[in-house]
């Protein structure tokens, strides 16, 4: 596929406003109001209609608008069946339209929306705001199409026949919505007709129209259309319902099926392995002739004519939505697979080639293709039959497959398709807002990108495929197909390649295609050939070949233009042109640096139209010889002008062939001189050279001289010796740069001082240089000849040094000389390798005779020894009775030694600490190891590893700094590892316990998540662990090889944040980018992350601006990715606020000061100066205009003032001075009372907005332990425990709680047994009414009395509660008869007056344990903690218990307390070195301390099991000593009579102080030491009064009486009053926290309990019968569950949770459940200015709760009943599940003791009751009291 399909990204990325700025003409565009659903053109007038939300729009072509007609919001409810009149608790809701479709033969519009069901309407095509049909009471057999927003529905028009007429209908296809119609494939008929009316489904077919498969099979409709007899459906679905992978489908329909048998399913893949697997848009055209051939030669489409039809689909990959493809189809394709599909199914068992093809969807059948029918006897089938089966379906095997023609990283959504002169053009949109021109086999260009807004799927053309209409989410543009006109050039134009355009030649201008004539150019480029290059002297004339040349007309005149120069081209014939050429004056000079000017040569018709142009080149022959000097001839002859060299007079010209004789040479037989011998020449001895002249026949008798640079301007003739040779005497050459260096020698004619050629080319070279002893100078090769010269002490070539001593001298070298030591330590085990530098060490490796260290022997490493200067040897251990430090020697060939004058030392490293301790398992972290003798070895020598794992050392000395590699086991060691250094081969040295390894960092999210291109932007990444970092750091790479790395530093951090600026990039390489952050060696890429285009900005349109104007700055794109907050703006030096920040304007306030230039400039006038208008958005800074600054004409009041205002002044001055002297006092205590009020009331919002963000982030490790199943819940036991007898008089203490009865042993059995009979006496229904009975009647049976009752017999019957429920019931059916005959109904289950009640109150609390534990514990304990939290974030007062941060007015700290937040780091003693950091006030309690010190160091520890405030401890150590901290001691700060509570401000604790939490031991010792202590305490308690942070109101009353004002004390009143704004700060945090719980209670869509449901329904039914009002039943309900349960739950967390609720937390809790308690009622409350503080907090919210409940019980209503047997299932799995956890025999002692002291009436009522009688209860009864307590009775 990639063979043919060339997609050359030819990207011409041109945005909508440069097409503005080039055209003049802005595209056509209508706004709308709302988000556009869908858009449709009238064939016929080209009129546009869109369906908007709330809006139908009837446009122009133009897109003016015509007509417009509301849709909505229409009053409406999700559960509501039309007409709406008749539905209840309706509210305005948006009517999106759903479908769209134009009914031509009436002139009708058909609209669909998603209200009322999803019914239709039909508006007038002419005019929309004409309705030509309605109807909302025809019922379910006309709901169309979904109220679900995201159900997608399509349709196309047909027809339909019977009774021998056609009708107009139309079939639709749409995806699940919970509450719509069932039918997944529709026809509607558009009139009545006999039993049918409009809209009406008149084909029902339930294959495709049932309910079960629906909701599995996640239908996805996106297309629709209709071909040759057939209508077609794509839409994306899951293959069998079992998984929720996406496989797009194409489904077909016989136009004239009925019953729809002929619905068949086809899969469709696009890419390979179907990686785009989910459609997305789709358009259906024919394709053009080159597609159409280049699809055919493919092989994989079959043949595909020009005049066929092609699916084009884009589809996106649920892999990455981010990316998607372009696939075609030809609908012949689809045909005849379709039709393979139905043959197997028909004829072949359903197989293909022996494997099984066909499924049967949306059914269980497994043995379906079961029917014979001959193939011949097919075509008599091809719309199915009713005995066929149906609908078929293929299976994945057969999925028809199409490689993607091209692909995107963004999500493609739109796709249109063209044919322009038989190519093929597909405009595609995607979710980025361009749109991308793609011309199949040559070429895609992004077509006026950047609308900012995703483009939807309504992409099409007008009725003369001239314009494209693209719609985006509230705007339709219509743009041209083509930008032909934009192109000024021939070549720019024919080069875009566009089957739109051409070049129209002889008019210089581009244009549409449609223009075409003989002189209109589309594909061919017009070229020069011929002539590319002419001489600059000769040549006069140029013949210029252009192919493709235009006819010209005998009147047009041709014109070369050659630079300035101008002249008139003559045409030769169809395709060449004459051009006479300027003087060679008028041409441009040859630059110095070439042998040519290239100067461009245009051709025009008529002086204005450029017809071609082409560069031409202008050669100088003179000019050649400038390339080489010192071979001018052969530079000449070889040029590639083809130009000739005279040797007379030694000149290059151009080639003449009239110009001949010896002395011309036109070809390589220049004359020169070449190979030199010898050709090395020593430096300081002058050496002859001799050398060989060729082709000097011109030459004889000629003397030359010869030189070179090195001779300093000095030349030498040259002799001539034998033949061709020449001999040079030679120079006494200097040269000490480098050790040899090339010399080139020239030659020239003595004569006429010419060069000559010359190629004669010698090394000088220098034996002194690089040789600077004599080991050096004797390693030189031979061929130099160098010797060392003793006299000169240095290497010399040997002639020089025998002219100094007489002869050459083989003179020995000197003994070694040891310049250097490295390293000069190492470990006294040796084991490392020493290098020894100096000099004369030997010639060859093995001169090498010994080396000593220390007087060790030391082992050569000759493959590391350099001649002469550096010798490595690898050290020995060294004796420890020697002495460490010693000299080096070395002993050379020949007995010489060497000895250094440095010592080397030995001596042993001892690393002692390692920081940091801890650091990321993914390495990278830099440690440093400290200790001594650390620098021992080299870097080389040193191996560090920790725990196993290679630490990389970056540094050696003093320290030793490495960087840790990955840990790469699974799981991280919780203990700290060794570290080890390895020094060489035998020391290895381990620091224990050194190093930990910690978890990754986690990052949980960032914001903002997109950027600029010019980068800069704040990016906060939030996580944990960030801590244990060094270095972070940011990246963004590309996809491609042309990445892009950008790094960015972190600018900050703690352990959960981290900021970078995001790094700016080249967005000019047009690819996708990817943005990582990397902490040390951990990368984690952040998804999603976007960058978009830099903004544009317009010309300012207001360029004077004041101090009062607003600036306003439009362009485009300015909130794809920026705020205004993070938005700068400078007018000048001032900067200005960026008030409002929108897509395409932003407001700026002015600036608050006058502006100068940032650059000051002396000015001579007084005109306000320029002040430039400067943007910035992160790095990215954009000067956007000039403006002015003028300050307001104040002239008017410089004369009004003195004249008029002034003296009124100084009256009103006067007469008040008196009256402002006297009440001075009063008003600035007024003054300070509104500025305190003021302040609050500004940063109530404020602190808000801080708070809760603050909580946020506090609460998310609780969020975590919530995730992980950290919240506490008690157990069944326990909790009922709580629940049924905490509140009991004896509370914790209660029998039934600590499940201990004193019964002797002795008469345990018997005891034990009598129970058992009474729990079977109990077990009987006339027995146990009887009972409860009698208690009811007793006047001592008091309420606290039977609700302990009611709960005791909850645990003795837990075993059977399918029992204690009927029970229950009869109960409740008595009381309810009671309260509705003869009291006030709504007063049933107020309070728990009758055992009953209570027994109703347990029974709930049963039941919704589980419910408790599943789905609201959660909320409600976050709600719990987020209370806890934000209280304890501010002073508690633990004497008055009151909170500065509280719900409950009465808990309000008045005062206005100094504190600070400390962070200590805390020690348990017994439990490890590890310091857990704890947050704390300065101002708290030690007691305070110690419980927020529990609370976080036994975070994951429930409450009964942590260790209590009075056992444990806290010592402080800020010295040598330690103190222990108390609440009350000797040094308690005293006032008066008042002692106040020690704080840790008292004992001065700083923030990041170290204390030690330990356990009291209960030795003696201890105990006496605690004893007194207590004593201590007890007497500072009796002597004085005790407070924390304020004194009691009564005693501070008392102080100000004695002195001070009644007016002192009414301002100390109301400034108090001040902080109840507090509240407000603290319920706007805890307000989502509030929310969730609410919801988690009151939600009827989520999960409600059975017995919710079953007992509601027992009230409404009960309701019904006793004919009770809504009103009452809603109160009924309210008093059994929301006041029974919810609010005891509320304001009890520790009844499910085992957590600590203090008095502080318990009043904010009750503001809730009190609020909580107000939203259950029916009554409206009037609030007034005296109504309570906790009832305005939540004044509000109030209504929308109760919207809540009334929803809830509704919803409840609604639900499916919970039958009798359902109920007691239930039941009976609670009872199996914790009963024998229950203390039961306990229960049943007890009940007994409320049968002992009701004995005698107990056995009186039974006596009455036939049934007792019957069933001898009173026997039994006497029978048990017999041995129980030995009673006697009559028995």
């Amino acid at each position: 596929m990639a063979s043919w399909i060339s997609l050359l990204l030819f990207l011409l990325y041109q945005s909508t406003s440069q097409a503005k700025e080039n055209d003049n003409v802005p595209f056509p565009y209508f706004l709308s109001e709302t988000s556009i659903n869908n858009v449709v053109q009238d064939p016929q007038t080209g009129r546009i209609y869109l369906g908007a939300i709330n809006m139908i729009f009837q446009l122009r072509p133009s897109l003016h608008l015509e007509a417009r007609a509301e849709t909505g919001p229409k009053e409406d409810a999700r559960t509501c069946t039309p007409p709406a009149s008749a539905c209840q608790d309706t509210k305005p809701m948006p009517n999106l339209n759903k479908l769209l479709l134009i009914h031509p033969s009436n002139s009708s519009l058909i609209v669909c929306g998603s209200r009322y069901r999803g019914i239709c309407s039909l508006l007038n095509l002419s005019n929309v705001e004409q309705q030509l049909y309605y109807s909302d009471s025809k019922g379910e057999r006309t709901y169309v199409t979904s109220i679900e927003d995201n159900v997608n529905v399509v349709g196309v028009m047909s027809t339909y026949r019977k009774d021998a007429r056609t009708f107009d209908v139309f079939l639709v296809g749409k995806g699940y919505g919970s509450l719509d119609s069932t039918k997944l494939i529709s026809t509607r008929i558009l009139q009545d007709y006999n039993e049918w009316v409009v809209f009406e489904s008149i084909i029902e077919a339930s294959t495709v129209q049932t309910t079960p498969f629906v909701p599995k099979y996640l239908h996805d409709f996106q297309h629709a259309f209709k071909d040759s007899g057939f209508v077609y459906f794509l839409f994306s679905r899951t293959l069998d319902g079992t998984d929720n992978k996406n496989l797009t489908y194409v489904s077909r329909l016989c136009e004239d099926d009925q019953h729809y048998y002929s619905h068949t399913e086809l899969q469709l893949n696009c890419g390979q392995k179907n990686k785009y697997n989910k459609v997305r848009a789709a358009f259906v055209a024919s394709p053009g002739k080159e597609l159409a051939l280049a699809m055919t030669e493919a092989g994989t489409y079959g043949k595909v004519n020009s005049w066929n039809k092609v699916l084009f689909m884009v589809a996106s990959s649920d892999d990455d939505e981010n990316k998607s493809a372009l696939c075609m189809y030809p609908l012949n394709s689809i045909n005849e697979r379709l039709v393979d599909i139905i043959s197997a199914c028909y004829s072949d068992s359903g197989k293909i080639s022996g494997f099984p093809a066909v499924d049967i969807p949306y059914s269980f059948k497994t043995d379906f293709c079961s029917s014979k029918i001959a193939k011949d006897m097919l075509k008599n089938y091809k719309c199915g039959a009713d005995f066929l089966p149906s609908p078929l379906a293929s299976k994945p095997r057969y999925a028809l497959e199409a490689t993607e023609v091209w692909s995107t990283s963004s999500l493609l959504t739109a796709v249109a398709v063209a044919v322009e002169n038989d190519h093929t053009i597909a405009f595609l949109g995607n979710n980025q807002g361009d749109v991308f021109k793609v011309q199949f086999c040559l070429s895609v260009a992004c077509y006026n990108p950047h609308f900012y807004f995703l483009v939807n799927k309504n992409l099409f053309f007008d009725l003369g495929l001239s314009h494209l209409y693209i719609t985006t989410d509230k705007k339709i543009t219509k743009v041209p197909v083509q930008t032909c006109l934009q192109k000024k050039d021939c070549q720019s134009c024919v080069g875009l390649r566009d089957p739109y355009c051409g070049w129209c030649v002889l008019e210089g201008r581009s244009e549409g295609a449609e223009i075409s004539s003989a002189v209109f150019h589309k594909g061919a480029r017009l070229v020069f050939t011929g002539d590319q290059h002419v001489s600059s002297v000769l040549s006069d004339q140029i013949r210029i070949n252009i192919p493709s040349l235009p006819a010209i007309g005998p009147s047009d005149r041709l014109q070369c233009n050659i630079d300035s120069f101008q002249s008139e081209g003559t045409m030769l014939d169809s395709s060449q042109v004459f051009c006479d050429l300027p003087q060679p004056s008028l041409i441009p000079h040859t630059p110095e640096d070439q042998d040519f000017v290239a100067v461009s040569i245009r051709i025009f018709v008529n002086e204005t139209v450029e017809l071609a142009t082409r560069e031409f080149k202008f050669y100088n022959c003179a000019a050649t010889v400038r390339k080489s000097e010192n071979t001018p001839c052969m530079s000449c002859v070889s040029s590639s002008w083809g130009c000739q060299w005279n040797t007379l007079d030694h000149t290059c010209s151009d080639k003449d062939d009239a110009v001949v004789g010896p002395n011309i040479i036109g070809h390589r037989k220049c004359p020169q001189f070449e190979n030199p011998d010898p050709v090395l020449i020593p430096v300081g001895h002058k050496t002859r050279i001799s050398f060989e002249g060729i082709n000097l026949n011109n030459h004889r008798d000629h003397v030359f001289t010869i030189g070179t640079e090195l001779m300093k301007n000095v030349e030498e003739e040259v002799r001539s010796e034998d033949g061709p040779f020449y001999t040079f005497s030679g120079f006494n050459f200097s040269y000490d740069k480098s050790p040899e260096t090339n010399v080139l020698f020239y030659v020239k004619d003595k004569d006429t001082g010419k060069k000559m050629d010359s190629t004669l080319n010698v090394t000088l070279y220098n034996c002194s240089m690089g040789r600077e002893d004599c080991s050096l100078c004797k390693y030189a090769d031979s061929k130099y000849r160098c010797v060392w010269c003793s006299k000169q002490n240095s290497c010399v070539y040997e002639k020089l040094c025998s002219a100094l001593q007489g002869g050459p001298q083989n003179t020995e070298c000197p003994n070694p000389t040891i310049t250097n030591i490295i390293p000069r330590f190492g470990p006294t085990l040796g084991g490392i390798s020493i290098t020894i530098r100096g000099s004369n060490l030997g010639i060859h490796k093995e001169d090498i005779k010994n080396i000593t260290v220390v007087g060790e022997p030391c082992t050569h490493k000759e493959e590391k020894y350099s001649v002469s200067t550096s010798v490595v040897c690898e050290i020995k251990a060294i004796d420890p009775k020697k002495t460490p430090w010693g000299q080096v020697e070395v002993v050379v060939n020949g007995g010489k030694r060497g000895t250094s004058s440095m010592y080397f030392t030995y001596r042993d490293p001892i690393p002692v600490e390692v920081t940091p301790t801890k650091g990321p398992k993914a390495g990278g972290t830099l440690i440093t190891i400290s200790g001594t003798f650390l620098e021992t070895g080299s870097k080389e020598d040193i191996l560090v590893n920790v725990g196993g794992v290679d630490c990389s050392v970056e540094h050696f000395g003093e320290e030793i700094i490495c960087r840790t590699g990955e840990y790469r086991a699974e799981k991280v060691p919780s203990d700290l590892l060794k570290v080890t250094i390895q020094y060489g081969k035998n020391t290895v040295k381990t620091i224990s316990s050194a190093f930990q390894f910690m978890e990754n960092p986690i990052v949980l999210g960032h914001e903002p998540k997109t950027s600029f291109a010019c980068g800069g932007r704040n990016i906060l990444i939030t996580g944990s662990g960030f801590d244990l970092i060094q270095t972070a750091l940011m990246k963004v790479q590309g996809d491609n090889s042309s990445a892009v790395e950008v790094w960015i530093h972190f600018i900050c951090q703690n352990d959960t944040i981290i900021h970078f600026r995001s790094p700016a990039i080249n967005r000019s390489l047009s690819q996708p980018f990817r943005t990582y952050i990397q902490l040390d060696n951990w990368i984690k890429e952040l998804k999603p992350f976007d960058y978009h285009p830099d903004p544009s900005f317009d010309e300012l349109t207001k360029t004077v601006i004041t101090e009062t104007s607003i600036i306003i700055v439009t362009g485009r794109g300015f909130s794809r990715a920026m705020t205004a907050s993070e938005a700068q703006a400078f007018v000048g030096d001032v900067q200005c606020l960026v008030n409002t920040l929108q897509d395409e304007k932003l407001f700026l306030d002015p600036p608050s000061t006058t502006p100068r230039a940032r650059s000051r400039r002396q000015r001579r006038d007084t005109r306000p100066e320029l002040l430039d208008l400067v943007i910035k958005f992160g790095k990215g800074e954009w000067m956007v205009g000039s403006v002015q600054y003028q300050k307001k004409d104040d002239l008017s009041f410089y004369i009004i003032i003195p004249a008029v205002i002034v003296p009124m002044l100084l009256i009103i001055i006067i007469s008040i001075y008196c009256y402002r002297r006297k009440s001075q006092q009063a008003e600035r205590e007024y003054e300070k009372v509104k500025h305190q009020l003021d302040n609050l009331e500004e940063s109530v919002r404020e602190r808000c907005k801080k708070e809760f963000t603050d909580l946020m982030i506090e609460m998310e490790d609780h969020t975590n332990d919530v995730s992980e199943g950290r919240i506490p819940f008690l157990d069944y036991k326990t909790y009922t425990d709580r629940v049924f007898f905490l509140p009991s008089k004896d509370g914790a203490n209660d029998v039934m709680i600590t499940g201990k009865l004193d019964i002797p042993e002795a008469r345990k059995a018997m005891v034990t047994q009598a129970l058992n009979q009474f729990s079977n006496l109990l077990n009987s229904k006339t027995f146990l009414i009887n009972f409860i009975r009698t208690l009811e009647r007793s006047h001592d049976f008091n309420a606290r009395a039977k609700v302990y009752f009611a709960s005791l017999l909850t645990v003795a019957l837990h075993g059977k509660l399918e029992y204690y429920t009927d029970i229950m019931r009869t109960l409740l059916l008595e009381l309810m008869e009671e309260y509705v005959q003869s009291k006030n109904p709504k007063l049933m289950l107020r309070r728990s007056e009758t055992v009953v009640e209570r027994m109703l109150c347990n029974w709930m609390s049963i039941c919704l344990y589980q419910f408790l534990k599943d789905s609201a514990g959660e909320p409600l304990y976050k709600l719990f903690r987020a209370i806890k939290h934000q209280i304890e974030k501010g002073p508690v007062d633990v004497r008055v218990k009151k909170a500065k941060y509280t719900l409950n007015d009465t808990g309000l700290l008045g005062d206005d307390v100094e504190y600070s937040i400390l962070t200590l780091q805390v020690l348990v003693q017994g439990e490890g070195p590890d310091v857990t950091p704890v947050k704390v006030l300065n101002c708290d309690t030690i007691s305070q301390v110690k419980e927020k010190i529990i609370e976080q160091v036994y975070r994951n520890v429930p409450y009964s099991q942590r260790p209590k405030v009075d056992s444990v401890t806290l010592e402080w150590r800020p010295g040598s000593t330690g103190q222990i901290l108390s609440d009350l001691d000797l040094t308690s700060q005293k006032e008066g009579r008042w002692r106040r509570i020690n704080t840790l401000a008292h004992y001065n604790v700083r923030d990041n102080a170290t204390l030690v939490l330990s356990r009291v031991v209960h030795t003696q010792h201890s105990y006496d030491q605690n004893h007194e202590n207590h004593e201590e305490r007890n007497a500072l308690l009796e002597d004085d009064k005790v407070f924390h942070l304020v004194r009691p109101a009564d005693e501070l009353d008392e102080i100000k009486s004695k002195r001070g004002s009644i007016k002192d004390k009414s301002m100390t009143k109301a400034i108090t009053e001040i902080y109840l704004t507090r509240l407000l700060s603290v319920k706007g945090t805890l307000q989502q926290f509030v929310d969730d719980f609410f919801r988690s209670v009151l939600c009827s869509g989520a999960v409600v309990p059975a017995a919710v449901k079953y007992f509601f329904d027992f009230l409404d039914e009960q309701a019904l019968k006793h004919c009770v009002d809504e009103e009452t039943i809603h109160i009924w309900k309210t008093n059994s569950l929301p006041l029974r349960f919810w609010v005891n739950i509320l304001k009890n967390p520790h009844f499910i949770f085992d957590v600590h609720v203090s008095e502080v937390v318990d009043a904010s809790l009750s503001v809730i459940a009190q609020t909580f308690m107000d939203a259950c009622t029916k009554s409206e409350h009037k609030l007034s200015r005296d109504s309570p503080s906790n009832k305005l907090l939540y004044a509000k919210e109030i209504s929308t709760y109760k919207k809540m409940v009334d929803d809830y019980y509704k919803g409840v209503r609604q639900m499916v009943p919970v039958s009798d047997q359902d109920m007691n299932t239930h039941l009976a799995e609670v009872s199996r599940s914790h009963t024998d956890k229950l203390n039961t025999q306990v229960a049943l002692h007890q009940l007994y003791q409320y049968a002992s002291k009701y004995y005698d009436g107990i056995i009186a009522s039974l006596d009455e009751d036939p049934a007792a009688q019957s069933k001898q209860l009173t026997l039994r009864l006497q029978q048990i009291a017999t041995a129980l307590e030995n009673k006697v009775t009559d028995l």
